[in-house]
């Protein structure tokens, strides 16, 4: 019994090292890259670390509790019973002169601005390590790597599996003219094949200029890294795109500081802010924008118009689906910023006057109550 025992032991963990060295876990830093890391200020004690100290777990239950409630506590209204109304978008038919935004769900969108193509943090295939959690909502994925166009800039702001996916990226390898991202990220880039002329890495406060068109600054956020069980290696980040036409604002994950007041008086005229809203929860409130945290976020940064991703694909969190599109929409009501609220595939013109919030995802919810009719 006892090398029977043995033998399972053997092959169980034999298997788990031949799955965690493929290649879709990336690769620590290592080299010339690991020996700027080093000399980065925000590189301490062998880790990156955030502007201010900050706890991944918030929980007097502890990491381990905190993990297992999440995994097997029930959710109640966690994803939609019906497939969400999505728009097709034929993207390699869009006008390149026009400025506009679209948003895969999550956080995977797409700005043409400047005469540029910008894809940010696209995750058309596995959101997670294995294939079967994190599945995307019905009906939300529709868009995959092939519907893209040529991209000038695919941005990642940090390397986590729900903004940062193997296959979704090297299927675009050769389609893309650069990579932009946080200082460490592109040894995932260069383990995977793409070209060290392709992959910028940049600092907190260091920005990339392609020409008179754009400058794409690399700004602090709030959170923590990581593909396997070693976290901070890579650096995470927000960024903001300045062209002549509008100043466009990434937060990226990340809790609430004073990071975006800072952001305003670096950048006193943002025209638009895309702002992670979801899969919060007190548990890690450090780590991500709580709602009423975004709601003072959204008023330190002062932008002419708000657009909120991180919501309607996955469930990462145990808040009910819709529960961040509500949140939102009701604070817009009552505040004097604009919001913007497309649904998934629509296009939204950045120089288009403001449109009435049209609740979609008040769809599925709808369709439910016919269906049990």
């Amino acid at each position: 019994m006892i090398y029977t025992t043995l033998i399972l032991l053997i092959v169980i963990i034999t298997a788990m090292i031949c799955y965690m060295n493929h290649p879709k876990f990336g690769r620590l830093p290592q080299g010339e890259r690991l020996e700027r890391i080093k000399k980065s200020p925000n590189y301490r004690d062998g880790m990156f670390q955030n502007q201010q100290p900050t706890a991944q777990i918030t929980s007097d239950k502890g990491r381990a509790r905190v993990m297992l409630n999440f995994l097997f506590e029930k959710r109640e209204r966690n994803r939609p019973e019906s497939a969400l109304p999505v728009i097709k978008t034929d993207l390699k038919g869009l006008n390149r002169d026009t400025n506009l935004f679209i948003w895969f769900g999550h956080s995977s969108c797409f700005i043409q601005s400047a005469g540029k193509h910008i894809l940010i943090d696209p995750v058309f295939e596995d959101a997670s390590p294995v294939s079967f959690l994190n599945k995307p909502f019905k009906g939300t994925d529709i868009y995959k790597a092939d519907d893209m166009p040529d991209i000038d800039y695919l941005i990642i702001t940090h390397d986590h599996w729900d903004h940062l996916d193997y296959k979704t990226v090297t299927r675009l390898k050769d389609r893309v003219g650069k990579v932009i991202c946080p200082l460490g990220v592109g040894e995932h880039f260069e383990h995977w094949k793409f070209s060290k002329e392709q992959i910028v890495e940049l600092d907190w406060y260091e920005q990339f200029t392609s020409d008179n068109s754009l400058t794409i600054h690399c700004l602090p956020s709030r959170h923590f890294s990581g593909r396997t069980f070693k976290s901070n290696q890579t650096l995470w980040a927000s960024f903001m795109l300045e062209t002549p036409a509008q100043n466009i604002y990434i937060s990226g994950d990340g809790g609430y500081d004073n990071r975006f007041s800072e952001t305003a008086k670096q950048f006193p005229n943002i025209d638009f802010a895309i702002m992670e809203n979801g899969q919060y929860n007190k548990d890690w409130r450090y780590i991500h924008l709580m709602p009423e945290d975004l709601i003072k976020a959204i008023r330190d940064l002062q932008p002419q118009k708000v657009l909120t991703v991180h919501n309607s694909k996955y469930a990462l969190a145990k808040h009910a689906w819709d529960e961040p599109l509500n949140n939102i929409a009701n604070a817009a009501g009552q505040s004097s910023f604009n919001l913007i609220m497309p649904m998934i595939g629509e296009v939204v013109y950045l120089n288009d006057t403001l449109k009435p919030i049209s609740r979609w995802w008040d769809e599925p919810e709808k369709n439910k109550r016919v269906s049990d009719k």
